[in-house]
This record gives structure tokens, sequence and C-alpha cells, in this order.
């Protein structure tokens, strides 16, 4: 089975808000880039992967993510995180209404390809799965296999809400770098202890150059 993903990314000027402490107003919409970049790099490399879509309005992120091979979509409900997916995935099904849509989080700076593609196949058997975050709070990925809505829930408490909404939440061992989002220093620090990819090395490096 192979997957059409879907990265939502808000405007860069307005992403990754909770770095600001870390990062400052300056350096902080170059790293939500390069994490997004490094994300999509990573996910049209994976053997389960057959597309990638990102739902962005922001130019710079169309032009850098477009040159990685991704699907640009305009973010035309302009509503949110889960507008933004579900306008994604309809856009994917518009075009190929048996595709298998994945929601994919664009701050996974650490992802490699085959522990995604892990994480794709243990999804294969179920109409909805999801992949609880490294805090065990929130949500990095939610599937849904043809021919069912893909139904996100993101935001607060997103693993109790899929769970809530009937999604099987996946229990794997060994994808850690699908699980590791980055919203606060910390997160970016465990990231970068896992090895993240070449743009958000560079990005970070720049940050540690600042302080």
């Amino acid at each position: 089975m192979q997957w059409t993903l879907v990265i939502p990314l808000k405007p860069l000027a307005r992403a990754k808000s909770r770095l600001a402490a870390t990062a400052g107003d300056g350096l902080r919409p170059g790293l939500a880039l390069a994490f997004a970049q490094d994300t999509v790099a990573a996910a049209v490399a994976c053997p389960a992967v057959r597309d990638v879509a990102v739902v962005t309005d922001d130019a710079l992120a169309r032009r850098e993510l477009a040159a990685l091979g991704a699907r640009v979509v305009p973010d035309e409900p302009g509503a949110g995180l889960n507008a933004a997916l579900r306008h994604g995935a309809a856009a994917v099904r518009a075009k190929r209404p048996t595709a298998h849509v994945a929601a994919l989080n664009a701050d996974l700076p650490a992802l490699r390809p085959l522990e995604l593609a892990r994480v794709l196949d243990g999804a294969a058997p179920f109409p909805r799965a999801f992949l609880a975050d490294a805090a065990g709070i929130g949500t990095t990925l939610l599937a849904a296999a043809a021919g069912t809505e893909l139904g996100p829930a993101f935001g607060m408490d997103s693993r109790a809400r899929h769970t809530a909404s009937g999604a099987v939440e996946l229990v794997l061992d060994g994808v850690d770098s699908v699980r590791q989002d980055v919203d606060t220093g910390q997160d970016l620090r465990a990231a970068l202890a896992l090895g993240v990819g070449a743009r958000t090395a560079r990005a970070a490096a720049r940050l540690l150059i600042a302080d």
C-alpha cells in the first residue's frame, strides 16, 4: 500500500511561535522552513509514500517545498490546521478518489524514511490510525485508508481526541523520528540528539552561533 501524505504548514512568520523563547523572531521562521524541508525530503524518499501534498499559503515555503517534489495546495479555507488537512485530503481525492491519505506534521526534522514506512505499513490494516507524539499527548501522523474520511482532530490533547474519534493508536517501537515533533527548545534538543536533516542542522548551527 502506498500513501499520499498531506502536510500542513502555517505562514512562516507565524509558525513555531513556542520556539520564540529559544530562537527569537529573527531565526524562528527559518527554523520552521528547515523543519518542513527536512520532513518533506524524508517523506518523498519513503518507499511507502506515493506523493506529498503540502497545504500552505507561504510563498517561500511553496517554492522551496515544491523544489523537493511536493505538490503545493493553497490553504483556501484559511481556518486552521484541521480545516487545512480536510482541504488537502479533499484535493488529493478529487484527483484520485481511492487514495490512501495520511496527515503528517511539518515539524519532524529527524524523520527517517524507513521509520515512516514502518508507521504507514502499521496503519495499513485499519480504516483510520494514528501515531502519538514523543510527549504522549499529541499526534504526529493520522492515516485514513481509501474510502475513509481523514477526520483530523489535531490540537490540544489530539491523542485523546483521535482515540475518541475511533482511530486506532499505533503502538510501535523504533519509530522515534516519526514521533519527535518540535514545538519548544527542549523538543529541538531531543530532535538534534536523534539526528536531524541537513537543513535543520544548518539552521540550528546559526541559532547556536547567535546564542
